[in-house]
């Protein structure tokens, strides 16, 4: 089956789930200032899913990491429904990732005493839910990328594709209503690959909203928006080729 249309996404009175208005972020090294974002401005609603790709040092990790304030812009907004990240005290910030912002990083930091399933339940448990409560979440975001029989797993003991798709569960869990992924796909087989975002497309045509960094063209034709970076700028926006979505039963044909 292929999306042979993408839908638009409907108008709403909600707030966008991200919105960024001249945003801009400078770092300083040896040899001066750098600018990694120069007046970013992009909004992304609910249900929407965008991609965001260009050469290495565009600007994509760290359009990624000021939305999800990991990182903090020097000047302009970002704000993740309707809340302005400058607002926000660390513990105010840590608080919304908790539960509305999942992100993905590059280095998956999954913590090495903790199994697959106490990884991904660690979010839920920080926010007061009980551990017994969290394992059951924890269990069903890993049964959505394939990895439910490896719950009690260790990262150590994990394939770095296994311990990717353990990261993307602990973004999915709880429900988070903006998802945030910097290559999620980067340490996949492009099968396991595509599966991922046919689960990211999924939870977006639910409802969420989802910013993928990626270099892989095919990865990018989920998108609903395709977002250009060249040296921290905007350069160019469209809409891609429909991709084929009839991939639900992908993570059961995986093999270790």
């Amino acid at each position: 089956m292929n999306h042979t249309t993408r839908n638009a996404v409907p108008p709403s009175a909600a707030p966008p789930a991200l919105e960024l208005h001249g945003v801009r972020r400078t770092f300083h090294d040896g040899r001066g200032e750098r600018v990694a974002l120069d007046d970013i401005t992009l909004t992304v609603r609910a249900g929407e899913l965008v991609a965001l790709t260009g050469p290495s040092g565009s600007g994509k990790s760290t359009l990624l990491h000021v939305s999800a304030g990991l990182d903090q812009a020097d000047t302009g907004t970002i704000a993740v429904h309707g809340t302005h990240l400058h607002a926000l005290d660390n513990a105010g910030l840590a608080q919304l990732r908790r539960r509305s912002v999942g992100f993905v990083e590059q280095h998956l930091n999954l913590l090495a005493a903790l199994s697959a399933a106490e990884n991904v339940a660690l979010p839920l448990e920080l926010d007061g839910r009980s551990a017994r409560e969290a394992k059951v979440e924890a269990v069903a975001a890993l049964e959505l990328v394939g990895l439910a029989a490896f719950a009690d797993a260790f990262p150590d003991a994990l394939s770095g594709g296994e311990q990717q798709r353990v990261a993307i569960a602990r973004a999915l869990v709880g429900g988070r209503s903006l998802l945030l992924a910097d290559e999620p796909t980067g340490a996949l087989d492009s099968r396991t690959g595509e599966a991922v975002m046919a689960l990211l497309r999924a939870r977006c045509d639910a409802g969420a909203a989802a910013v993928v960094a990626t270099h892989n063209p095919a990865h990018a034709g989920w998108a609903d928006r395709v977002v250009f970076l060249a040296d921290g700028v905007i350069v160019d926006a469209t809409s891609p080729p429909p991709a084929d979505d009839d991939l639900s039963d992908l993570f059961v044909e995986v093999e270790r």
